[in-house]
C-alpha cells in the first residue's frame, strides 16, 4: 500500500476502458472502494473492442495475404487466395471477446470492495453520481469515458450509411471499393488493410499531406509505398456532399480548388475522435471543457472541480491506451493520496501500424527548432541496414536527433517494416539521458533490424558508406 494513502476512502469510476480498469485496479490496491460504471462501448473500452486489437489482428492478416503474393526472392513462386472474408473478421472478433474477459472483466472480478454497474452515470455533485435510479457518494470521482468518431457535418452524410473503427471490423463482406476520409493513424492503417485484402481504395485527407504533423519527407515516401499498392491518396481535399444510391455511395469534393467527384462501394469516416462528455452534468458542476469539448485537467489530472479527475481520451491530448492506463492509475492515486504527483510523458511513443510501421518518440527537427533547441539530425536508409538488405525489403528510414550541444538523444522517427520494434531502444535512451554515442558503442547482434539504431547513430559523425559490418 501506497505510504501516503487513506485507507477506506471510496472511488466512482465512470467509463469502462483501460483507463478505468487502471484505475480501479490502483484504487483497489490503496485499499479503497471502488465502483466502477460503464455505458457505450463493453466494458474494455475502445481498444479491446473496436481499436487496438482487432485493427492489429486484420492488419497482419491482410499483411499476411499481401506478402505471399508479393515479394522478392528468385525461385520462389507462392499464391495466396481470400476465400473467406467473414472467417477473418470473425476470428478476429473472437480474439476480441477472449481478451476482453482475460484482461478485463476477470481481473477485477475478484478486487475487494469493488462493484460494478452498467448505466449511464451522471454526476449530480462533485461527490455523488446519479445511475439507473441510484445515487453513489464517494469521496473522489473520475471521468474515464474515452471518445467516439468525430462525425464531420457534411451534408448527406447522415444518410450514406458510413462506416467507422466502431463499425468497420463488423463487416462480413470485403467491400469491392473503398473511400477512406482521413489520412492520419487510422485512416492509414484501415486504407492500407482493406487494399492488401482487395478492395479498390481511395484516400481522400483534408491537408495537403497524410499525417501532416509529421515531416515531408517521412510522409512523402509512405504516400509512394501506399500508392505503390495500389491506394489512390488524394490531398487538399474538402468533401462538399455525401449520397448513397443502392450500393454506390458518392462524395462530392473540391480538390485544390477542383471539384471532383468520388465513388465506391463503402464509405469509411477517419475523421477524428470527438469526447464522451455529452450527458454527464459537468457544466452543472462547473467542470471546464475545452473548444472540443475534451476534459481539462491540471498535471495532477484533477479537473477544475475540486475531487472530480479525468484520466484516458476524454482529455484529447495522448490518445494512447499505454497512455489511458499510465493516467488512469496516477488519477487514482492522486485522487486518493494525501500527496500528488505530476504526470510526466517524457519519451512518450507512438506507432502508426502501416506497413513499412511510422514510429516516433521525442522531437523530430521542426519540433526542436520551434524549443530554440539546436539539434544534428541522422537518416539512415534501410537500404544500409544489414538485415533490411538480407530481408531484400529496405524500405524505409531511421532519423536520430542529438541535443548539438550535450550529444543527448532527443528525438527519432522511424519508418521501417516492424519499426515499432526499434523505438523502445531510443526512448529510453531518451528517458534516462544517454548519448547517440552511448547507444552507437553498445551491443547490437548483426543482422538485427536494431543495428540499424546502431548504424544510424554511427552516422552522426561518420560514414556509413566506409564502414564494415559490425565496424565501430
Amino acid at each position: 500500500m501506497d505510504c501516503c494513502s487513506t485507507p477506506g476512502k471510496s472511488l466512482v469510476i465512470i467509463g469502462g476502458g483501460s483507463a478505468a480498469f487502471s484505475a480501479a485496479i490502483k484504487a483497489s490496491g490503496l485499499g479503497a472502494r471502488v465502483t466502477l460504471i460503464n455505458d457505450g462501448l463493453p466494458i474494455g473500452g475502445t481498444c479491446v473492442n473496436v481499436g487496438c486489437v482487432p485493427s492489429k489482428t486484420l492488419i497482419r492478416a491482410a499483411e499476411v495475404f499481401h506478402r505471399a503474393k508479393r515479394h522478392e526472392f528468385q525461385g520462389i513462386s507462392s499464391q495466396s487466395q481470400l476465400t473467406d472474408f467473414k472467417a477473418v473478421t470473425t476470428q478476429a472478433r473472437e480474439l476480441v471477446e477472449e481478451l476482453r474477459l482475460a484482461k478485463y472483466v476477470d481481473v477485477v472480478a475478484d478486487l475487494p470492495d469493488f462493484r460494478r454497474i452498467d448505466g449511464r452515470g451522471r454526476l449530480i455533485a462533485p461527490n455523488q453520481v446519479r445511475v439507473n435510479g441510484e445515487t453513489i457518494t464517494a469521496d473522489r470521482v473520475l471521468i474515464a469515458t474515452g471518445a467516439s468518431p468525430l462525425i464531420p457535418p457534411i451534408p448527406g452524410l447522415g444518410e450514406s450509411n458510413y462506416l467507422t473503427n466502431e463499425t468497420a471490423f463488423q463487416l462480413e463482406e470485403l467491400p469491392d471499393s473503398l473511400i477512406v476520409l482521413g489520412g492520419r493513424y487510422i485512416g492509414l492503417e484501415l486504407a492500407q488493410m482493406f487494399a492488401r485484402f482487395g478492395s479498390r481504395v481511395t484516400l481522400l485527407q483534408r491537408s495537403s499531406r497524410i499525417l501532416p504533423t509529421e515531416s515531408p519527407d517521412l510522409t512523402n515516401a509512405l504516400t509512394g509505398f501506399l500508392e505503390t499498392e495500389g491506394i489512390e491518396v488524394v490531398t487538399n481535399v474538402a468533401a462538399t456532399r455525401v449520397s448513397r444510391v443502392s450500393d454506390t455511395v458518392t462524395v462530392e469534393t473540391e480538390v485544390a480548388g477542383t471539384r471532383r467527384t468520388f465513388r465506391a462501394a463503402q464509405l469509411l469516416l477517419a475523421t477524428g475522435r470527438t469526447p464522451n462528455t455529452q450527458q454527464l452534468g459537468l457544466e452543472d458542476l462547473g467542470v471546464t471543457l475545452n473548444s472540443r469539448g475534451f476534459l481539462v485537467v491540471d498535471e495532477s489530472l484533477q479537473t477544475s472541480a475540486e475531487g472530480i479527475y479525468g484520466a484516458g481520451d476524454v482529455l484529447g491530448e495522448n490518445m494512447f491506451v499505454y497512455a489511458a492506463a499510465y493516467e488512469g492509475a496516477l488519477a487514482a492515486e492522486n485522487a486518493l493520496s494525501d500527496t500528488s504527483r505530476a504526470r510526466d510523458y517524457t519519451a512518450l511513443p507512438w506507432v502508426v501500424f502501416s506497413d513499412p510501421q511510422v514510429a516516433g518518440v521525442g522531437m523530430d527537427e521542426q519540433q526542436a527548432a520551434e524549443k530554440g533547441l539546436k539539434v544534428d539530425i541522422s537518416v539512415l536508409p534501410l537500404s544500409y541496414v544489414p538485415r533490411s538488405i538480407a530481408a531484400r525489403d529496405t524500405r524505409g528510414f531511421i532519423k536520430l536527433v542529438r541535443e548539438h550541444s550535450t550529444d543527448k538523444m532527443v528525438g527519432a522517427r522511424i519508418l521501417a517494416p516492424e519499426g515499432s520494434e526499434l523505438l523502445m531502444e531510443v526512448a529510453l535512451a531518451i528517458k534516462h539521458g544517454l548519448t547517440a554515442r552511448e547507444l552507437a558503442e553498445s551491443f547490437h547482434p548483426y543482422l538485427t533490424l536494431g543495428e540499424g539504431v546502431k548504424l544510424a547513430a554511427l552516422s552522426f559523425d561518420k560514414s556509413v558508406e566506409k564502414l564494415s559490418c559490425c565496424a565501430t
